[in-house]
């Protein structure tokens, strides 16, 4: 990514009514030391955050979209400080064009009734309780928001000791970082599809236009030119790098590994020249022998880039190098997956995919396995076999939708210890909430592509508020 574009850029801004600050002394310093208190705790060095303090009237706030627009700002957050006019934040949202958080916190869990009571004035009174009164304003902007149809989001809750609140907040953050980093990637498609996989086949213009993805097609020729380019030199610096990041067994030829070392450093050539955060690829080969060894030769190389952040899917699979990428960017990792078999007796379901796989979440140092035949594709070589780490798991595909162009489907569930079946690809056992029959059946119920990408930890939530800033429907299955 440009470096120019990689922090997330945050508008935030108190809103409040200037009538009351000279009715109720102390009150706009309050509210503004609670917006101060809303930027310390989402500041990080992610992240930019442009506050314009707070707003209080409608020509502020027209001052303020503009602030906004100039700054280029990626989510606006609007703090509810206490009672604020519609027209006061309808200029930040339809001027700033970006998603909109709202936060409805006030300062406590509850007011103190007996302080509160024990006032010496109704004005004192009042002014207190106005500190307590961003729930107020909400249904007035909310209702603005929806007659101009203005997407907008809420949280809810308390601005100290309030963790439920917060992570929200953050989750919100998180996924906003997502969409921008997705917004500024560049994908790479090498090849073309997999004759027949009706399900992979993707609009291109969809892909650019809901997620913001730059596409480049690259040419297989373009990756073997780069290879006959390969030093001595690289190629050993490759090989050395196999056995820090694989476990390389003796079953590995020599000459194997190094036609593998020589493509894996092409290709980190080809994604430096082409500026790739993302590559999905396929091509039979057949016919012209350089290519043919090129494309046969990809794993190895192919899984490094995928475990430092640069995922590549194998079969042309835009869609799902799209799923990888979201996980890897949430941080939970991002593999190609498929289903394998059903394991009726433990009630689990094998999945796992020929191709690269991401280290990140392999329960052990992935292995390498040497192929006389890659299944249903042309050509033999090296390929990579792993399990998923046993624990809390979270499948994500993206799926064809009419309306939206795309949705985000997803299912939350574990991974378990036991048999696999050790072919030389990525293989584990997953147990769901629904069960085995009944997750495959919800699960297909939502017409996804065949393949999914597989990451660790429960990341659903983030995924769900992801969908929400793209504007797309996210489905839980469970």
């Amino acid at each position: 990514m440009n470096s120019n574009y990689k922090h997330l850029r945050v508008g935030l801004a108190g809103v409040g009514l200037d009538t009351y600050w000279t009715q109720f002394e102390g009150l706009q310093e309050r509210l503004l030391g609670y917006l101060s208190e809303v930027e310390r705790k989402i500041e990080s060095p992610e992240r930019i955050i442009c506050n314009v303090g707070l707003v209080d009237t409608p020509r502020k706030a027209i001052d303020a979209a503009h602030f906004f627009r100039r700054n280029d700002i990626d989510i606006l957050i609007v703090y509810v400080t206490t009672y604020a006019l519609s027209s006061t934040v309808l200029p930040l949202a339809s001027r700033a064009g970006v998603p909109v958080l709202l936060l409805n916190l006030q300062p406590a869990a509850a007011i103190d009734y007996e302080s509160f009571n024990r006032l010496g004035s109704s004005t004192e009174m009042t002014g207190e309780w106005l500190a307590y009164c961003s729930a107020c304003p909400i249904p007035e902007i909310a209702n603005v928001f929806h007659r101009l149809d203005i997407p907008f989001h809420q949280v809810t809750g308390i601005l100290h000791e309030d963790p439920v609140c917060w992570n929200d907040i953050e989750e919100w953050l998180r996924a906003a970082a997502v969409a921008h980093d997705l917004a500024h990637a560049r994908l790479g498609l090498m090849g073309h599809y997999y004759s027949g996989m009706l399900d992979v086949a993707t609009d291109l213009t969809q892909v650019s236009g809901r997620f913001g993805l730059h596409i480049e097609i690259i040419e297989v020729d373009e990756l073997s030119s780069l290879r006959r380019e390969v030093t001595g030199d690289s190629a050993r610096e490759k090989l050395r790098e196999f056995t820090d990041f694989f476990d390389l067994g003796g079953e590995c030829s020599e000459a194997e590994l190094n036609r593998a070392a020589v493509t894996a450093a092409a290709l980190d050539q080809c994604v430096s020249v082409n500026d790739l955060d993302l590559l999905a690829y396929y091509y039979k080969g057949t016919g012209i022998p350089e290519n043919e060894s090129t494309m046969s030769s990809m794993i190895l190389g192919a899984s490094m880039l995928t475990g430092r952040g640069i995922p590549v899917a194998g079969e042309y699979e835009i869609k799902n190098v799209i799923a990888m990428k979201i996980l890897d960017l949430l941080g939970v990792g991002g593999s190609f997956t498929e289903y394998y078999a059903m394991d009726y007796s433990a009630d689990c379901v094998l999945m796992g995919h020929d191709g690269p796989c991401h280290i990140g979440i392999a329960q052990d140092k992935i292995k390498v396995r040497p192929m006389k035949v890659y299944h249903g594709k042309v050509g033999k070589g090296l390929s990579v076999e792993m399990s998923v780490k046993q624990g809390p798991v979270t499948l994500l595909s993206v799926v064809e939708d009419k309306r939206h162009g795309f949705m985000l489907l997803v299912a939350e569930g574990k991974s378990v210890p036991g048999a696999i079946l050790e072919i030389g690809n990525t293989n584990s056992r997953y147990q769901f909430a629904l069960g085995a029959r009944g997750f495959i059946e919800q699960w297909n119920s939502h017409g996804p592509a065949h393949h999914c990408a597989i990451g660790t930890g429960h990341v659903a939530s983030q995924i769900d508020k992801l969908a929400r800033l793209l504007r797309l429907n996210c489905i839980r299955v469970c």
